[in-house]
């Protein structure tokens, strides 16, 4: 065994064996794997290994897409088998929602030229004669579905590695993975030690256990999962073809061929959470008793779409463990916290997935980034808050559901409230309906008397849409009072605080006191890792404010520029609390709570000052994420209520009141906004996102050299405002957008409805030579195309009157 090595990956199923496979193949040769037993052990062995390339999130189609074609490259490269079985999956939509979904997911299909398409009846009668379709709207099918054998697929990554130089070790548990004062790693194991930069934790069921070595805790929880086998079936046996696989998720199961029978598995409500307290070390392919009860209704749904089911015999029963994330997403990236250790735990349709997962997984440590931003998967998605109730209730939630469609705009209550502002009550009392955000609970929107006091979720306009227009228009008309306390609030203190935040960030820094500026952090790529208003508070104090939901994700960037002697950096996310107070009459507004003058010529746009509001020391800034004219009040969040109070009380006479999110999100597009993870993201590049324009090439910043790289390109893609033709639904993100002849040319990153204007909005990327206003498009809102139009400036104040009025 190697005593050094360029990584050190633990963990010998199939993600571990893909991670290092991809490593190697992206040149580090020079890598170990440590599996505690023999490869495949744990819950890689028994999984059902089916194989799909659509998925809600566009990116993760891309990825599964490219694991499914990796699989045959795989055969011919290593001589390994796979076991590969592709003879297509059939998708059924029982009802209008899930139809939805399938017409979305072939939208995204024809945008990519991935194989996924609507058939008919007959078709499918042709291709699956055992399944009964009455009630079934619409079908879909993916020739390339099927599935594959879990231990060929691993030995094949294994194959591929070792050819390529890596090295891998069985039987050998680590027992220990020590951080070194050079921020390099000593990992223990009973046949000796390991020098190394990287640790990849991918020990599956035991990521847990291994995290705690290196003083890291994980949200993650296993349960039981349960799938059978029939006896062989005649009809089966008597058939020179292979049936494709049946995705009937309004029922709750799934199904396809196994030898000469039938394979069903299922998701059932009474789950079984397992090992709560930690995995045993000396599990390994043991699987637990049978409890087929518990998926008696599943299985009943299952036998009256294909009755054979029923009529055949059981031949075995597989009752093995998974462990989940609170979200059901892998635990993926560098933990922010600890230099060189790197995560992948908590993978539900692994070989759906490995060959995508290890691909970014090598990319992110080889080049510094993966080439697909996929923050939904980063594991500082979550923080401490996050803890064993909250991870334990949502996994609960997310297996029970697993096949219930997650609507955009959704937002489960499993395991909340977790984190609330001083403020939450009074909200609640006001008929607000929260969602989470980083683990706050944070306003969406506001039900006033008459208007419904729950939300309901779909893929078209809910009963929330009338409640947030009467918000939009309240604000546009009067002015609206925002909680953005979820916002990432920093302090940066010191002799060196302007200096560090020059390298740190591609704007240049507010030299004078009172002055904010807009500014990109570079990611190593060259694309928008972040956005950030950064003001000077006074000559050696700034304050910074970005995304809250990224903040952990953040912390990596700022950690790469040492801090100068004498120069603090602290988050007061948790200590300070924040209102927008938008609209025409936010300055009169605030007026009656402040001495401080608020008139142009004393307070003008993109300033800031510490001013007294209703006896409340606060930061005032003069912007806002509407649009409109408005002001940003931060305070301590001991004060969040008296501030909140006073301001409510203060709009009243005035036609103001509260405003959720869902409204800011309308009210941004209307004015063509961007926000980060959705139209800024390290996949698109400054000149493209139009914030090109605030890049200081006359001094040194994070990432610089990349962004150099690719700033003499011509853009891909553009982002633009778009115009779209819908009548009973608006674009969330992700619709893809074509030409009237098919041709595609880009895709929605947000889409609202915009009150004020009257409009059915989006934001997105179209390809840059028709990045220009008046070109004609449809957008596949619900998945059919809708007719729209690139605007050739925001809808809402183009010029910018209102803002700085």
């Amino acid at each position: 065994m190697r005593s050094h090595a360029q990584a050190v990956v633990i963990g010998g199923g199939v993600i571990g064996c893909s991670i290092l496979y991809h490593l190697a193949k992206l040149g580090w040769t020079d890598v170990v794997l440590l599996e505690r037993d023999e490869l495949t052990s744990g819950s890689t062995w028994h999984a059902a290994a089916n194989i799909h390339g659509l998925h809600d999130s566009t990116n993760i189609s891309r990825l599964q897409h490219y694991t499914m074609n990796l699989y045959k490259e795989l055969e011919a490269e290593t001589g390994q088998s796979c076991g590969v079985f592709q003879p297509g999956s059939l998708y059924l939509a029982q009802t209008e929602a899930r139809e939805h979904q399938l017409r979305l997911q072939e939208a995204k299909a024809r945008r990519y030229g991935m194989n996924f398409h609507e058939v008919s009846r007959d078709e499918a009668e042709r291709l699956h004669p055992m399944v009964n379709f009455d009630g079934i709207r619409c079908i879909m099918f993916e020739p390339d579905g099927g599935n594959v054998d879990p231990s060929g697929v691993t030995a094949a990554y294994a194959a591929g590695a070792r050819q390529m130089g890596a090295e891998i070790v069985r039987f050998t548990p680590v027992t220990g993975t020590e951080a070194q004062p050079d921020g390099t790693w000593i990992v223990r194991t009973g046949k000796g030690d390991i020098a190394t930069p990287w640790v990849i934790n991918a020990a599956g069921l035991w990521g847990r256990e291994v995290a705690a070595l290196a003083g890291l805790t994980l949200p993650l929880q296993p349960t039981e999962h349960q799938y059978f086998v029939t006896e062989t079936i005649a009809d089966i046996a008597g058939m020179d073809r292979r049936l494709p696989s049946v995705a009937d998720r309004d029922g709750e199961y799934y199904l396809r061929q196994e030898g000469q029978g039938l394979l069903v598995g299922a998701y059932e409500k009474d789950l079984r959470f397992w090992a709560e307290d930690g995995t045993p070390q000396g599990f390994g392919h043991e699987l637990f008793a049978d409890d087929l009860e518990r998926i008696e209704d599943n299985m009943m749904r299952a036998i009256d779409r294909v009755p054979a089911v029923g009529e055949a015999g059981i031949k075995r029963v597989i009752n093995g463990p998974m462990i989940w994330s609170p979200d059901a997403n892998v635990l993926f990236g560098p933990v922010p916290e600890l230099r060189g250790y790197f995560c992948c735990n908590g993978i539900i349709p692994g070989f759906s997935q490995s060959g995508g997962m290890g691909k970014l997984a090598a990319e992110w440590m080889v080049e510094g980034e993966p080439s697909l931003d996929l923050f939904g998967w980063d594991m500082a998605r979550f923080g401490a808050w996050a803890g064993k109730e909250f991870t334990k209730a949502r996994v609960g939630d997310q297996y029970a559901n697993r096949f219930k469609i997650h609507f955009p705009t959704e937002e489960r209550d499993a395991g909340r409230p977790v984190r609330t502002r001083p403020v939450y009550q009074m909200q609640k009392d006001m008929g607000a309906q929260f969602g989470l955000n980083y683990g706050w609970e944070h306003p969406l929107w506001f039900a006033a008397k008459d208007e419904p006091d729950h939300e309901t979720y779909g893929f078209d306009r809910q009963n929330w849409w009338g409640p947030v227009g009467r918000e939009c228009n309240m604000l546009r008309d009067a002015a609206g009072i925002i909680d953005i306390s979820n916002f990432a609030k920093y302090s940066v203190k010191g002799p060196g605080a302007a200096d560090w935040l020059n390298a740190v960030f591609a704007n240049r820094m507010p030299k004078a006191i009172g002055r904010s500026c807009l500014t990109p952090l570079i990611g190593k790529r060259g694309g928008i890792a972040g956005d950030f208003t950064v003001t000077r508070l006074a000559e050696d104090e700034f304050m910074v404010i970005g995304s809250g939901m990224a903040e952990r994700y953040h912390a990596r960037f700022f950690k790469q520029v040492p801090l100068p002697d004498g120069t603090s950096f602290t988050s007061l996310t948790n200590a300070m609390c924040g209102f927008n107070v938008a609209g025409p009459q936010s300055r009169a507004l605030i007026g009656r709570l402040t001495n401080a003058s608020l008139a142009t010529e004393d307070f003008p746009f993109m300033r800031s000052k510490r001013i007294t509001v209703a006896g409340v020391d606060c930061v005032a800034l003069r912007v806002s994420f509407t649009g409109d004219l408005g002001w940003e009040l931060h305070c301590a969040a001991a004060d969040q209520e008296t501030l909140y109070s006073a301001l409510l009380q203060a709009g009243k006479d005035l036609g103001a009141g509260p405003v959720g999110s869902r409204a800011l999100m309308s009210l941004r597009i209307e004015k063509g906004y961007g926000s980060w993870g959705r139209e800024y993201s390290p996949e698109w590049w400054p000149a493209e996102s139009g914030l090109a324009g605030l890049i200081k090439l006359d001094k040194d910043f994070l990432n610089k050299q990349a962004y150099l790289a690719l700033s003499d390109r011509p853009a891909r893609e553009k982002l633009v405002v778009i115009e779209v033709d819908a009548k009973t639904a608006d674009a969330s993100g992700g619709e893809p957008i074509f030409l009237a002849d098919g041709t595609p040319i880009g895709q929605v990153t947000s889409g609202a409805y915009g009150y004020s204007v009257g409009k059915s909005l989006a934001l997105g990327y179209v390809r840059a030579d028709l990045a220009v206003g008046g070109t004609e498009c449809v957008v596949a809102v619900l998945g059919r195309d809708h007719s729209a139009r690139v605007l050739s400036a925001p809808p809402f104040d183009p010029d910018g009157a209102r803002l700085r009025a």
